[in-house]
């Protein structure tokens, strides 16, 4: 189930969670086994270790949960940067599990015990997910927060004073609606991002020769035409231009996979590739004809299918 952007609702019957920087993922326990599911129904399982305690924590009970995998930094806070350190490892080391551990921040219960629960009201679903007590393993589980019967509006203004992405309100009646953006649940993001396809990337000069200057990017109108949304410089570690460059390299194809022109200073020496890899971008804002402007990258998204990466999506920040 997938929320919608708004304004945070006003009114009775709404609950609210705080929103968290990472990626969602699904995971179903049984037999003192677990799996994880991101998105785009790959199975991640091998890429958070740590996570496997949860099949323990419950006990051998069968349950599907959902929630988002983060990485909390020496503030205590989600940081994306350091979560792109784990999404593309599979069977990470030790010592990488051990600098870059993981947290499941578990926000819903769907089944439990071969009963479905996606018809039950979101508060009956949130009082038996408390009830699991998932909170004994807090360095790598937990069960956030809800808040009933709050202004919104403050909830927000927490969130932006401690540096959060923002607020999700959820119908406290509302059912799961398992594939569906529903507007029972409404996000309030307090950074705009934009997922994107990379098209194309051109060299870069001085301090980056000999690799990544800047990135194409595009997305799908409803008619399934690649629309160029400019291009993105700023944002990339070194690691990250690294893993790039070698994503990109076995892509390049002889021609703009764009269906539209892009602008001469945009192609000029560009690189092109199929548009199949998918990113996140924070932006500022967008101009007259629909470019993001004062792009920055912060990184691939191996957990988000190509074909869900819309120009519909776009919005003006908050």
């Amino acid at each position: 189930m997938l929320a919608v952007s708004g304004a945070v609702p006003v009114g009775p019957g709404w609950a609210l969670e705080f929103k968290w920087d990472g990626v969602r993922a699904v995971s179903t326990t049984g037999s003192h086994q677990t799996r994880l599911w991101a998105r785009n129904g790959n199975d991640v399982t091998r890429s958070y270790p740590e996570l496997e305690v949860l099949a323990d924590l419950l006990d051998g009970r069968r349950a599907v949960l959902d929630g988002e995998i983060v990485v909390l930094g020496p503030d205590g806070r989600p940081r994306f940067d350091l979560l792109q350190r784990r999404m593309h490892v599979h069977g990470p080391p030790e010592t990488l599990m051990r600098s870059t551990p993981v947290a499941y921040f578990v926000f819903d219960l769907l089944h439990l015990d071969g009963r479905s629960l996606v018809d039950q009201p979101y508060q009956r679903r949130k009082e038996l997910l408390g009830e699991l007590g998932l909170d004994r393993a807090a360095a790598h589980v937990r069960v956030p927060p809800y808040y009933l019967d709050v202004d919104g509006r403050h909830l927000v203004d927490i969130a932006r004073a401690h540096g959060l992405e923002g607020v999700v309100a959820k119908r406290v009646a509302s059912r799961y609606e398992p594939g569906r953006r529903s507007p029972a649940w409404v996000k309030t993001a307090l950074m705009t991002t934009q997922e994107v396809l990379i098209g194309g990337w051109k060299p870069g000069e001085g301090r980056r020769a000999g690799t990544i200057g800047s990135l194409l990017l595009g997305a799908c109108d409803d008619d399934g035409r690649l629309v160029y949304l400019g291009h993105v410089g700023t944002g990339f570690t070194d690691r990250m231009l690294h893993e790039l460059a070698a994503r990109l390299a076995p892509l390049r194809c002889e021609s703009s996979p764009f269906d539209e022109s892009v602008p001469r200073e945009h192609a000029r020496h560009a690189r092109w590739v199929r548009p199949s890899l998918v990113g996140e971008v924070e932006y500022r804002t967008l101009t007259a004809d629909g470019r993001l402007r004062h792009a920055s990258w912060r990184g691939l998204r191996a957990d988000k299918d190509p074909a869900e990466v819309a120009v519909s999506q776009i919005r003006l920040p908050r």
